[in-house]
């Protein structure tokens, strides 16, 4: 109650709680300038329309088109593709076994293969086997990772390099049984 004592008890009190807007409000208006904004009403579709045309004037982020290709992508990349691709497989497979039995049964199936040339055999091997131990090793090679093991760029490569060279010597002893 210093203000009391004063006797600028009353004036700093209409001060000190008058509302912030109305203080400064005839200067505040002089000194920021009106902008003239018109609104118009679109229709719904309209608004799609003007979020496509603001997402082409959007950078693009950089694409890995422009970086080198290197063994650690690529071999992330190359896992995800063979997981899936041995998925769609196994699933495809499940659903032609449950649709039609009879025809897609073990003696059916090796009936089917027994009468294919050799070339198409192998050559069926390799499209088989090839995905399929890839994406074993390089599978390794991810839980290697997660144990954080071969975490140094270097280390990265050594067993980049022998989850191929793995794929490779598995690949062809597959085939070759």
């Amino acid at each position: 109650m210093m203000s009391a004592r004063i006797g600028l008890g009353s004036a700093t009190r209409r001060v000190a709680f008058a509302p912030v807007i109305g203080r400064n409000h005839t200067v505040l208006r002089t000194l920021i300038p009106k902008r003239g904004v018109q609104i118009q009403s679109l229709p719904p579709s309209a608004s799609e329309e003007i979020l496509n045309a603001q997402r082409l004037k959007r950078p693009s982020s950089p694409h890995f088109t422009i970086y080198q290709p290197q063994l650690t992508w690529l071999g992330s990349i190359a896992n995800r593709v063979t997981g899936g691709a041995l998925s769609a497989l196994l699933y495809g497979f499940s659903l032609a076994y449950l649709v039609a039995p009879d025809t897609f049964d073990s003696a059916h199936i090796v009936e089917f293969v027994a009468g294919l040339p050799d070339y198409v055999k192998y050559t069926g091997k390799v499209i088989l086997a090839a995905p399929f131990t890839f994406h074993f090793w390089n599978g390794l090679r991810h839980l290697s990772w997660d144990m954080g093991k071969f975490l140094s760029l270097k280390g990265a490569y050594r067993a980049g390099y022998a989850a191929l060279g793995a794929t490779v010597i598995s690949t062809v002893a597959l085939v070759l049984m």
